[in-house]
């Protein structure tokens, strides 16, 4: 009953749907290719998939990457599709895979559209990356027999309060779901909190820690840092939403009182909003340079770039003295941190703020293991970047500190691929 009347509500919230998708559309034109998908339609009808992986966007899709490799190297390999929400999650899909996978939009959670989906994809399991609960989509799959699984569960207190709240609705797609792996003990016990039968759930700890960097990645990062000028210091803010930047402009502007050569790298979070960072950085009064743009060496009146180039992050966190990462440095609503791991894989200190709900265990290793630091405010960040950009020493230690607990924390791919194995091939 309660899933009857959730989906009425969804065909009421229709029209809202719609133009959320329109204005989508007008931000980021990517999103109006591949539209029929958005509704289980779109391409031909393809041979059936062993496994599907549904993985939101960039961040989901990068966590999903090292299993996904995993599940390739079976013999013999199973055939996987990998869906997303929005096309720069598509865009790392394309970029890290290939073709050895099949990419495409999960389907909005309207019944008709998901048994439209099913019937072209035939899959034999899906694999729900961090929390993604959807009533309709988990409920066809059971009633085609279709094993689902959640992998690199992660469940903050917050999001457990909402689901209790409607857990009439998803009790029922709970019940349905084969394997809960979740990232921390913390995750565990709040799904326990939810009915989940404590026989499904298991700790494998976080996917995100199996960062597999390319082996080139450290030649290319010291080839970047010759063209941004090798002997200036150096600040990467990574995965920055709005409001972010302008804190950090205005600290810009105090840091080069003692820096005068400092170089801002900004790499916003979503790719519409590069040409608006650049414009307001130039308003700012510094001179940029759109990374994309640049052919050899930067100008050295350059003050800030503009990374407005994907998948190329974890290289210029290689490239730069200190990592700060955003989505965390002030409040924004629905947004709590983002990874930090890719920093503390290159060596890199990283610096972050009050606001990672998302990433309280990872955020709390990080400063037990001394691999970066938590900062209040902008005064605070401002102190924290000036104390280590005068002391090398300390940036070299931070930042092997924080390899080191990313090397001593892998292990998660392989526990989840050996819970998986079972639903897909039928052992």
């Amino acid at each position: 009953m309660a899933r009857i009347f959730y989906t009425s509500l969804l065909w009421l919230a229709l029209p809202v749907l719609l133009v959320r998708l329109a204005l989508r559309i007008a931000q980021s034109p990517a999103y109006r290719f591949r539209l029929a998908e958005r509704f289980g339609g779109g391409g031909h009808p393809s041979r059936p998939y062993d496994i599907w992986v549904h993985a939101v966007s960039v961040g989901e899709t990068n966590a999903a990457t090292p299993l996904v490799q995993q599940m390739l190297n079976l013999v013999p390999p199973p055939r996987v599709l990998i869906t997303t929400m929005t096309p720069t999650g598509a865009e790392r899909v394309f970029a890290t895979f290939g073709d050895k996978v099949c990419h495409r939009y999960i389907p909005y959670d309207y019944p008709f559209a998901v048994d439209r989906f099913l019937d072209r994809i035939q899959p034999r399991m899906l694999v729900l990356m961090e929390t993604e609960i959807w009533p309709n989509l988990i409920n066809r799959c059971n009633k085609r027999n279709i094993k689902v699984a959640m992998a690199n569960v992660r469940l903050s207190e917050k999001s457990a309060r909402g689901y209790r709240m409607v857990l009439p609705l998803i009790r029922s797609a709970l019940d349905s779901i084969s394997v809960f792996a979740t990232q921390s003990v913390a995750d565990q016990k709040r799904l326990l909190t939810l009915g989940v039968d404590a026989l499904k759930v298991h700790r494998t700890g976080s996917m995100k820690f199996e960062i597999h960097l390319p082996a080139s990645l450290n030649e290319v990062a010291q080839a970047v840092r010759r063209d941004w000028g090798p002997n200036r210091p150096v600040v990467i803010a990574g995965s920055t939403h709005e409001g972010e930047e302008a804190l950090l402009l205005q600290l810009l502007a105090k840091l080069q009182k003692s820096f005068p050569d400092l170089l801002l790298v900004i790499a916003p979070r979503h790719p519409e909003r590069f040409d608006t960072v650049s414009r307001q950085a130039t308003k700012a009064g510094f001179k940029i340079s759109r990374r994309s743009r640049q052919t050899g060496a930067l100008d050295p009146a350059v003050a800030v770039q503009i990374a407005d180039t994907m998948g190329e992050l974890p290289t210029l966190y290689g490239a730069g003295d200190i990592a700060v990462v955003g989505g965390s440095l002030i409040p924004i609503r629905g947004i709590g941190g983002h990874n930090i791991l890719e920093a503390c894989a290159v060596g890199v200190p990283v610096v972050f703020g009050q606001n990672m709900s998302n990433f309280l265990e990872i955020s709390a290793l990080a400063l037990t293991h001394n691999a970066g630091y938590q900062i209040k405010n902008a005064d605070a960040l401002s102190i924290c970047l000036t104390t280590l950009l005068k002391d090398a020493n300390l940036r070299a230690t931070i930042g092997e500190n924080g390899r080191i607990m990313v090397a001593r924390n892998t292990g998660a791919t392989k526990k989840t691929l050996e819970l998986l194995i079972p639903l897909f091939t039928g052992d």
